[in-house]
């Protein structure tokens, strides 16, 4: 009994550590992109007049954006029914 206690606990522990990790790794996207993009934007202003560093804001923006649904749990394609649908699924597989 105390065995499937410690699993169950480190496993819920595992998987809080992860969505932690993740939820910190999209506020340092979110942070670098705030700073690098509006260098661009002004080195780009200063330089020419062809406005290229929208291409790296849309880009990195779309990043930033797939990074925090993925950090905050929201899969507009997978939900979270499918995936505990599937992780069960797999789970009578074994």
């Amino acid at each position: 009994m105390e065995s499937n206690f410690t699993n169950d606990h480190n496993y819920k522990y595992q998987k809080a550590k992860d969505k932690v990790e993740a939820i910190k790794g999209f506020y340092g996207n979110l942070l670098a992109y705030c700073i690098v993009i509006p260098i661009l934007a002004y080195i780009n202003y200063n330089t020419t007049s062809f406005p290229w560093a929208i291409f790296p804001a849309l880009g990195w923006g779309f990043g930033v954006i797939m990074n925090g649904l993925y950090a905050f749990g929201y899969n507009p394609l997978f939900g979270k029914k499918w995936e505990e649908r599937k992780i069960k699924e797999y789970m009578q597989e074994s």
